[in-house]
């Protein structure tokens, strides 16, 4: 009985095929935890959401592309030329998988293994109970029959710094940009969401939302994705980076939560 958690698959079935025969994946026994964007992009989407929504033993939460995924469903965005999951939009399934996706979490948190999934990131001002109630806050709205509205006024850059007293979408839209978006912040956990490079090409006065963790944090693992461009490098012995860009022909990514142990396989011919 093992539990693995999984970067960035973005709709590249065939890598997460090879990689769960990498790992001697068991359907009965094992635990498979996905850290968000497990659509678009990539070439197809639909089998690599049905597959692992049918995964018995399994923890998905939410990232960016999802979200894209549920606002393309629900007509509160427009199309755009990069997204690859028409399949899912066109398929006979397609309600039972919006229904099925719009109930994820966007944070998860294991007791266990004292370790925390996020699609992101965290910022610096929320402790572990913090960031697992503001995440309900917009769950909520996720799960309602028509969450349209809400999607549409989700999309936007400001406020973006946190503060408690911050309602509305203002505090919906922060809590989804850290949880989903997030690379770089600032110390006082302003956001910096256009940089997607490597560590070297931080913003002046910005750091890696991990460098800036609240001190209630540091007790804990924390697995994230998200970020292809440290090829799953952090610097911090409790921190792992699982987005190793797979949809860019880089790798695949998962760690086994009992000993900590990186499996990853090459997507270069994952087409």
């Amino acid at each position: 009985m093992s539990t693995y958690a999984i970067g960035d698959v973005q709709g590249c079935f065939k890598a997460l095929e090879i990689l769960l025969d990498k790992i001697s994946y068991n359907t009965d026994t094992d635990t498979l935890w996905f850290a968000g964007d497990i659509v678009n992009r990539g070439p197809d989407s639909l089998t690599t959401i049905k597959f692992i929504k049918e995964q018995k033993n399994s923890v998905t939460i939410l990232g960016n592309h999802d979200i894209t995924l549920l606002a393309r469903a629900y007509d509160a965005v427009e199309a755009k030329n990069k997204d690859t999951f028409e399949d899912i939009l066109l398929s006979k399934d397609r309600d039972s998988i919006i229904d099925w996706l719009k109930n994820r979490p966007l944070i998860h948190y294991s007791e266990e293994f004292k370790t925390i999934m996020v699609h992101a990131g965290i910022p610096p001002q929320w402790n572990l109970a913090q960031s697992l109630s503001y995440a309900k806050e917009v769950e909520e709205f996720l799960r309602q029959d028509n969450p349209k509205k809400f999607l549409k006024d989700l999309y936007q850059e400001v406020p973006n710094i946190w503060n408690n007293g911050l309602t509305g979408m203002e505090r919906y839209s922060y809590i989804v940009n850290a949880l989903t978006r997030m690379r770089f912040c600032f110390p006082d956990g302003k956001l910096e969401l256009k940089t997607k490079d490597d560590l070297k090409s931080k913003p002046n006065g910005t750091l890696p939302w991990f460098s800036e963790l609240n001190p209630d944090l540091k007790e804990y693992n924390i697995v994230f994705g998200h970020w292809a461009a440290i090829k799953g490098v952090t610097n911090k012995n409790n921190i792992y980076a699982l987005d190793t860009g797979c949809v860019w022909k880089g790798s695949l990514t998962a760690i086994r939560l009992e000993d900590k142990r990186i499996f990853s396989i090459s997507c270069a011919d994952c087409d």
